[in-house]
């Protein structure tokens, strides 16, 4: 087998990993970024664990087929760059989501998440979603205000008589 066939199997190899390891997929068309502002955003991609690639559509595509995942196919042309959420579902979504208020060119094409394919709205659907932290958050607060009012109440019962 020549040197590049190998090549493109371990590529192949290294994206089914990333896949299966992630919690999330989104496709972005990142035509019109400065190579500034490509920078600037792997590294926050980074910094959130999250891993920003550009693929070549083809090596996905073959990935995904070995995988089974399907759907994703008419996303796959032009140029598309890859962001896999490791930690959180939400994070990849979330990400890009803002980057796109600073980058207009910058578009969803499509996502993966749960075994499913994704649109654009869908994976818009899945950044508005508050993070696991933010979540536990609101759920501490919304158990912790009943006793909250309980005990002020008691307080001032004792503080009145």
């Amino acid at each position: 087998m020549s040197a590049n066939l190998e090549a493109k199997k371990s590529a192949v190899e290294e994206i089914k990993k990333l896949i299966s390891d992630s919690k999330s997929v989104v496709l972005v068309d990142y035509r019109g970024i400065t190579v500034a502002q490509d920078t600037a955003l792997r590294k926050s991609m980074r910094e959130n664990n999250v891993v920003y690639k550009v693929i070549k559509n083809t090596l996905f595509k073959k990935a995904c087929d070995q995988l089974g995942i399907t759907g994703l196919d008419e996303s796959l042309n032009g140029t598309t760059a890859f962001a896999f959420g490791l930690d959180d579902e939400t994070v990849a979504p979330r990400m890009i989501k803002n980057a796109m208020k600073d980058y207009t060119a910058m578009s969803i094409k499509a996502g993966y998440y749960n075994g499913q394919a994704l649109d654009d709205k869908g994976v818009m659907t899945l950044a508005n979603i508050p993070s696991k932290d933010q979540l536990v958050a609101q759920l501490l607060y919304v158990l912790n205000a009943p006793v909250s009012g309980l005990a002020r109440a008691l307080k001032a019962i004792a503080e009145k008589e």
